[in-house]
């Protein structure tokens, strides 16, 4: 079993940055990947970044790339997701999730365990 927990989401203004954080604890010896998803009310889940526990294979929606970048810390059991140039469209409820084993990381699906999630809004 995986426990996950979100932090540092919040209200930013537009063009501003966050760093979401995801502890993990529990079995995390063998997690394969980390992500993150988000989902604004009335719309489906959604990837948004995964990272490879071991190594450093990264993932990223095209809508996120070149402003989001996913990092870990094996170490501490966290992942990270720094967010910059926030948009009003980037507004959800962001969730991280593990799973031991994927073919597609883009896939909600492929996720065993989930956080609670941590709340973003962007003004604008």
């Amino acid at each position: 079993q995986v426990q996950l927990v979100e932090s540092g989401g919040g209200l930013v203004q537009a063009g501003g940055s966050l760093r979401l954080s995801c502890a993990a604890s529990g079995r995390t010896f063998s997690m394969d990947a980390v992500g993150w998803f988000r989902q604004a009310p009335g719309k489906e889940r959604e990837f948004v970044a995964a990272i490879r526990w071991s190594g450093t294979r990264t993932y990223y929606a095209d809508s996120v790339k070149g402003r989001f970048t996913i990092s870990r810390d094996n170490a501490k059991n966290t992942a990270y997701l720094h967010m910059n140039s926030l948009k009003p469209e980037d507004t959800a409820d962001y969730y991280c999730a593990a799973t031991y084993y994927s073919s597609s990381y883009s896939k909600a699906t492929e996720y065993r365990y989930w956080g609670q999630g941590t709340q973003v809004t962007v003004s604008s």
